[in-house]
Parts: C-alpha cells; sequence; structure tokens
C-alpha cells in the first residue's frame, strides 16, 4: 500500500466519522477551524521585489542595517573578484610582452599562422 493509498482510505474513515460526532462537537470543530483561518498569515499588501528579506518592499522608507550591510558586502565582493580577473588577464599579457621583448621567442614563431596558440601554451606555463 502506498502513501497516496494510505492517505485516501484514512480521508475516507474520517469522513465516514463525522457523521457519527454529536453536534456540539461539530460546533466546536467549526469554531476552531475559523479561529485556526483568523489567525492564518494575511498575503502581503504592498507590492514587494523577490529579495532576501524583502529589502526592496515598497512600503518601508529604510530598510534595515543588516539588509544594507549584507548588500555592501555583496557588491564589495563583486567589485573585488571583477578587479581579479582583470588584474590576473594584465599579468597574462604581460607575461607575454615580456617573453616578446626579452627575445625570447624563435623567429619563425613571428610569422607562423600558430603564433596566438604557441603565446598562451608559453603563458600558462
Amino acid at each position: 500500500m502506498n502513501e497516496q493509498h494510505f492517505a485516501y482510505k484514512v480521508r475516507q474513515h474520517l469522513n465516514r466519522g463525522v457523521h457519527d460526532l454529536r453536534p456540539e462537537t461539530l460546533d466546536r470543530l467549526a469554531a476552531a477551524r475559523a479561529l485556526a483561518l483568523n489567525h492564518q498569515k494575511q498575503p502581503a499588501k504592498s507590492p514587494v521585489l523577490a529579495a532576501v528579506g524583502g529589502i526592496f518592499s515598497f512600503d518601508s522608507v529604510v530598510p534595515r542595517f543588516t539588509q544594507i550591510l549584507a548588500g555592501l558586502a555583496l557588491l564589495l565582493c563583486a567589485a573585488y573578484s571583477t578587479y581579479w580577473v582583470a588584474d590576473q588577464q594584465v599579468k597574462e599579457l604581460g607575461d607575454i610582452d615580456s617573453a616578446i621583448l626579452a627575445d625570447e621567442l624563435p623567429i619563425g614563431a613571428f610569422t607562423d599562422k600558430g603564433f596566438a596558440a604557441w603565446l598562451r601554451s608559453t603563458s600558462s606555463e
């Protein structure tokens, strides 16, 4: 017996048992259900963009300090990673330029059609 079949059997048994309950019990169950539905969370009344913690909600004028701090940390990480990638590219180009200026290249490399591939292979070493 799988879970869905078991849940179906339990639901059927409970539905049959409802008819055997006293009217006072049914009234108390209905009142408890109504109370539970009143305590249920209400949907947001103001539009909110999909963000962590609702930092971009339109009803709040000043976001919380932790949200601002998290946003700044994310911005700093993105800026540093961009800087680091650019720095790595500059170092690779500097290695290629220094190899050309140091005249470590054979003469045939300058006229070879695979010169760029050769440069990439030597710069990765």
